[in-house]
């Protein structure tokens, strides 16, 4: 089995060590640097995924994280491109595809993009194809509050992702890709063409998308 997360997990590694940690991302103020935490922490350390949030722990986890984003550059890297532990069940093969596919792809590219004018990188059509397979599995999730109805239309296939509402439908092309980074919000950013009428695109765009 191919493991295209592997591959994009080491390839967004590459990429970090090659940018470094201060560089823009497209998850708004974050440097690379609080991305690279983000990833280590969703890993391994869920605990500190609301523990800073929690009145009588926050303090502690904020420390924690402050801590993981002060070390060298190399070591927050390493920690990332070593995965999950082993003890997770997304160090397993299959469920590391399943799970951190789209994961680290949207990451790796919100990195690469978040400069203007940089040369896009190739995927290859097996990885499209596995993205694409992904999105099928998340389609209706990402886009079930969009004000319009959705359809995604790529070289692989169709998904209707809503169905289309009293506002309308709005049609978006692209390879499986860039549909992914457009359901997950970097719709801007995303080689993608939209077919529906102007207050119809207008209300996708503006409605809350993805799981947040």
């Amino acid at each position: 089995m191919t493991r295209f997360a592997r591959a994009e997990r080491e390839a967004l590694c590459d990429t970090f060590l090659a940018v470094g940690p201060a560089a823009p991302t497209l998850c708004g103020s974050w440097t690379t640097a609080d991305l690279a935490v983000h990833l280590v922490v969703r890993d391994g350390r869920p605990d500190l995924m609301i523990g800073p949030r929690l009145p009588i722990v926050g303090t502690v986890a904020k420390k924690q994280l402050r801590q993981l984003k002060a070390q060298p550059w190399p070591d927050l890297v390493e920690a990332v491109r070593s995965g999950p532990p082993l003890i997770s069940p997304t160090a397993l093969g299959p469920v590391d595809e399943l799970v951190n596919l789209i994961e680290c792809f949207v990451h790796h590219e919100d990195v690469l993009r978040a400069e203007p004018g940089v040369e896009r990188r190739v995927i290859p059509e097996a990885e499209q194809r596995a993205l694409w397979a992904a999105l099928e599995r998340v389609a209706r999730l990402m886009f079930r509050r969009a004000a319009v109805g959705v359809e995604l239309i790529s070289p692989t296939g169709r998904i209707v992702a809503k169905k289309a509402t009293p506002m309308g439908s709005v049609a978006i092309e692209g390879a499986a890709g860039e549909l992914v980074l457009a359901a997950y919000g970097r719709y801007r950013a995303a080689d993608v063409t939209t077919r529906g009428s102007d207050e119809a695109v207008a209300a996708l765009w503006g409605s809350k998308l993805g799981l947040g």
